[in-house]
C-alpha cells in the first residue's frame, strides 16, 4: 500500500511539548465558571431528576460557552487533548458532580452507552476483577491498562477520588507512534492497516460476531485513524473465526507497544479530584498505570467517564459501523445492544 506522508500537524505531539507548554492542554476555571456551573447543576436539578434528561439547551453556560466551543474544535483539529481543573468536587455530592460534568458534555456533543446496561455516565472503579476473566473490562481493575482507545470519538474523565498509589493518566499521539514506526519498520507498518479482530468481552449486538475486525490505522479521507486494545487483541484468538496473529503480526504489536512506552513519545499526567480530561479518541491512545486504593471504601479511586459523538468530527470508514453502530457523524459510537 502507499503509505501516508508523515503528520505535522497539531495532534502529533511528543511528550515535550506538553510538559513544555502547560497553556496547550490545562484550563484552570475561573471563580466566575466555577459559580455558574454550580448554579446550573442546581436549575436542572430543581426540575429534572435523570440525567439522561440533561441537555445542552437545559444547561445553559454563556460564560463557559465561547471556551467550550474552542474546546471542541481543539479536541477535533488541534492537539486532541484538554484538562480543566477547578472544580470544588469535595464540596459537592456525587450526583452534583456528575451533572456538572455531563453538563460539560452536553455541550461538546451526545453521550453514548459505555456497557451492556446502555449506561451513559460511567463509574471506573477497581471491582476487584482481573483481565484474565475474558468477559471483564480493564477500566474494573486496578491493573495496567496499556494503550487503548474507547469506543466514541471523545473520551471524557473526572476523577472524583485519586488512588491512594499510582492511577496516573498517559497519553500519546497515534500520529506520532505512525511516523515512529515508519521511520524505524516501514516493512511492518503495512500490517497495522489491515483488518485485525478484537474481543468484545461478552458485550454482543444480536447477529454479530463476538469480535469485530478493525485495523490499528485506518487512512480515510485523508485522516489517520487508530483503533487499538491490545489485550482484547490477544483474547479475541480465543475464537475460532478470529484471524490468526502471526509472527509478523505479532512483532508488529509489539513494536506499537514498545513506542507507546517511549517515555519521549508519551505525556504522563496525575488527575486530581476535580480534574476533567478530554481526549480525542481517533488520533490519541490514553492508558492508566496500575494503582494501590485507599481501605476504606468513601475514598476509593473513582471516575466518572463520557464517551461523546461530536457534530463536526471526520468520516470514518465501513468496518467501524461494528463496533459504533453507526457511522453517521453525530451519532455514532458507544456499545449498541438492544
Amino acid at each position: 500500500m502507499q503509505l501516508p506522508s508523515d503528520f505535522t500537524e497539531p495532534a502529533a505531539w511528543r511528550a515535550a511539548d506538553l510538559q513544555l507548554d502547560e497553556a496547550a492542554w490545562l484550563k484552570t476555571l475561573t471563580p466566575a465558571e466555577v459559580h455558574e456551573l454550580e448554579e446550573a447543576a442546581q436549575r436542572f436539578f430543581s426540575k429534572h431528576q435523570d440525567l439522561k434528561q440533561l441537555t445542552k439547551a437545559c444547561f445553559d453556560l454563556p460564560t463557559l460557552q465561547p471556551y467550550l466551543e474552542g474546546l471542541r474544535k481543539q479536541l477535533l483539529h488541534g492537539n486532541g487533548v484538554t484538562v480543566m481543573r477547578g472544580l470544588n468536587v469535595e464540596e459537592y455530592s456525587l450526583d452534583e458532580a456528575a451533572c456538572i460534568f455531563y453538563g460539560i458534555g452536553a455541550h461538546l456533543g451526545q453521550s453514548r452507552p459505555q456497557n451492556a446496561q446502555g449506561d451513559v455516565l460511567g463509574h471506573v472503579k477497581d471491582l476487584g476483577l482481573s483481565s484474565t476473566d475474558a468477559n471483564a473490562r480493564i477500566y474494573q481493575t486496578a491493573e495496567r491498562q496499556s494503550f487503548h482507545t474507547d469506543s466514541a470519538d471523545v473520551v471524557g474523565l473526572l476523577c472524583w477520588r485519586s488512588a491512594k498509589q499510582g492511577g496516573d493518566s498517559l497519553l500519546v499521539s497515534a500520529l506520532t507512534l505512525y511516523n515512529e514506526f515508519k521511520r524505524q519498520r516501514p516493512d511492518l507498518l503495512p500490517l497495522l492497516f489491515e483488518p485485525i479482530a478484537t474481543d468484545r468481552r461478552g458485550e454482543v449486538p444480536k447477529g454479530q460476531l463476538p469480535y469485530v475486525l478493525i485495523p490499528v490505522f485506518s487512512w480515510f479521507e485523508q485522516k489517520l485513524t487508530v483503533f487499538y486494545q491490545r489485550q482484547y487483541i490477544e483474547s479475541a484468538q480465543r475464537f475460532g473465526g478470529a484471524p490468526r496473529l502471526t509472527n509478523k503480526h505479532i512483532e508488529a504489536l509489539d513494536l506499537f507497544d514498545a513506542l507507546a512506552n517511549d517515555s519521549e513519545l508519551h505525556f504522563r499526567m496525575r488527575l486530581e479530584p476535580g480534574d476533567m480530561q478530554f481526549v480525542y479518541n481517533h488520533s490519541q491512545l490514553h492508558d492508566r498505570t496500575a494503582f494501590d486504593d485507599w481501605p476504606d471504601e468513601p475514598r476509593r479511586r473513582h471516575m466518572l467517564r463520557l464517551w461523546l459523538s461530536i457534530e463536526g468530527d471526520r468520516a470514518l470508514p465501513e468496518c467501524f459501523r461494528a463496533r459504533y453502530g453507526s457511522i453517521e457523524v453525530g451519532n455514532r459510537g458507544g456499545i449498541v445492544l438492544e
